[in-house]
């Protein structure tokens, strides 16, 4: 299977299974798309007809060019077929029992009312509430106990607003410190926050100890301002962008210490391109636009007319970013990472993204969610983290959730770079996990597209300059990892 397509002054075609990616001239493209359901005599002809005696090109030319697809056919690296899907079950069986990451929700409370919080302004449809030392060290217990071979784990600190918790996220960021020393264990930690209570103090520990942070910003004042208000109505924007800014000031050159602004665009911006510059403008390189996740009719839910302007934007942003790149001031948007010489490995492509397996929420009194989106969903409560998981019937539900899973997934040219899709959304949108939220598939495989333009240039730039290959930087679990067959 093939996907072609052109963007960018390219002609790009994508096989969907080796995941190789060719730009190739008019006569490859043509010849590609007649390939399979034609003879070789039916596609030289339409080519002899179409291209013969233009702009030099010759019927030898054009036979030249068969021969050249037919090879990489035969080099499985153009229509190679689909091997993956008998492995899919497997691989995350494999697993089956092992968690290697925590969303703890250390704070069910926040000091923002933003009106579009998934999370109901950080309490999630439940009651205000923190999590206190006792819980949170039984949940690093939890992860460790339930680690297996495992040597890196992973944290978030999350809310609501973690730092209104901030003496307990510090108190447990100490007691696994220890742990590691117990059970030679490596913790990463990443920190989601609205910015409003970063000081020095946020700042140094941070620094210290969080792997990530993530930033929550919407760009434009006006865009911010109109939802990340405080509860008097106030909007939070010249509060925290200086404390954004000196935070990140503070974390470049560090080893290891990356961070991430994040932000949301809604049926209020879809020209979401306009915030993206705006980051850029103050600073800040490590960028994320993610659509609003809201309930159906809600005021900020994206229309089918909505979605037509962010593809465009998408396309715009591919543009922005080679534009940047070709001035020396490149920047990253995470939804456009991709490595064309490596990437994720075939386990994470097929598999999904772990939720309810080898990743859980927890919340403020210890019981256990298969992520945060599902946390407040009595349904979808695994357990606890003293008792552990006792409802394996929804844990069965998402041991078998992967790319081969959902009938519409199997068709799709970009399943092995969506993984299936997010279960949540997924859920929302159908009342299944396993069903598909179409707005986001949509939106996904224009991004897809655009990030392989980036990609692609990025590429043609690094070899007219004579640099190396990048390798793949994408994951560093495979020292851990048990799901290699």
């Amino acid at each position: 299977m093939i996907h072609q397509y052109k963007l960018g002054g390219y002609n790009i075609v994508l096989d969907i299974c080796s995941g190789a990616v060719h730009v190739v001239d008019d006569v490859a493209y043509d010849i590609i798309a007649m390939f399979e359901e034609n003879s070789r005599e039916a596609v030289l002809a339409a080519m002899y007809e179409k291209y013969a005696g233009k702009d030099g090109i010759t019927a030898a030319d054009i036979e030249e060019c068969y021969a050249q697809i037919e090879e990489l056919r035969d080099n499985e690296e153009l229509f190679a077929p689909d091997t993956f899907e008998e492995m899919a079950g497997y691989l995350k069986e494999k697993t089956a029992g092992v968690v290697k990451a925590l969303c703890l929700h250390i704070a069910h409370t926040c000091n923002l009312n933003c009106s579009y919080c998934f999370a109901s302004q950080g309490k999630y449809h439940g009651e205000r509430a923190v999590m206190s030392y006792e819980v949170g060290k039984q949940a690093l217990d939890f992860l460790v106990a339930n680690s297996g071979t495992r040597h890196n784990l992973e944290v978030d600190f999350f809310g609501g607003e973690p730092l209104m918790n901030f003496d307990v996220v510090k108190q447990l960021v100490a007691y696994a410190r220890e742990l590691e020393k117990t059970y030679d264990k490596n913790f990463r930690f990443t920190l989601t926050t609205n910015g409003v209570l970063i000081d020095d103090d946020v700042i140094d520990f941070a620094n210290r100890e969080m792997s990530n942070v993530v930033l929550s910003l919407d760009g434009r004042k006006e865009v911010h301002d109109r939802f990340r208000v405080d509860y008097s109505g106030k909007g939070s924007w010249e509060k925290i962008v200086p404390k954004f800014q000196k935070l990140v000031k503070s974390r470049e050159g560090l080893p290891d210490k990356t961070y991430y602004m994040r932000g949301t665009f809604t049926h209020a911006n879809p020209d979401f391109l306009a915030d993206i510059k705006t980051m850029l403008d103050l600073g800040f390189t490590e960028l994320s636009m993610e659509p609003v996740v809201c309930a159906a009719g809600d005021p900020s839910e994206l229309t089918p007319e909505d979605i037509a302007i962010v593809m465009e934007q998408y396309e715009q942003l591919a543009e922005l970013m080679i534009e940047r790149d070709k001035e020396g001031r490149p920047f990253t948007f995470y939804h456009y990472m991709i490595d064309l010489q490596g990437g994720p490995c075939i386990y994470k492509r097929i598999s999904g993204c772990g939720s309810g397996t080898e990743y859980m929420a927890v919340t403020p009194w210890g019981d256990l969610y298969p992520c945060h989106q599902f946390v407040g969903d009595e349904k979808y409560l695994l357990g606890n983290v003293f008792d552990g998981v006792k409802n394996t019937g929804i844990q069965e539900e998402f041991l078998s959730c992967n790319v081969y899973a959902r009938p519409e997934c199997r068709d799709c040219w970009a399943r092995l770079y969506c993984s299936g899709g997010c279960a949540a959304n997924a859920y929302h949108a159908t009342g299944s996990v396993k069903g598909i939220y179409k707005p986001g598939c949509d939106l996904f495989r224009k991004r897809m597209e655009c990030a392989i333009l980036v990609a692609v240039t990025r590429e043609f730039a690094e070899d007219a300059e004579g640099s190396d290959c990048a390798s793949c930087s994408d994951c560093d679990d495979c020292s851990d990892c048990t799901s290699c067959v």
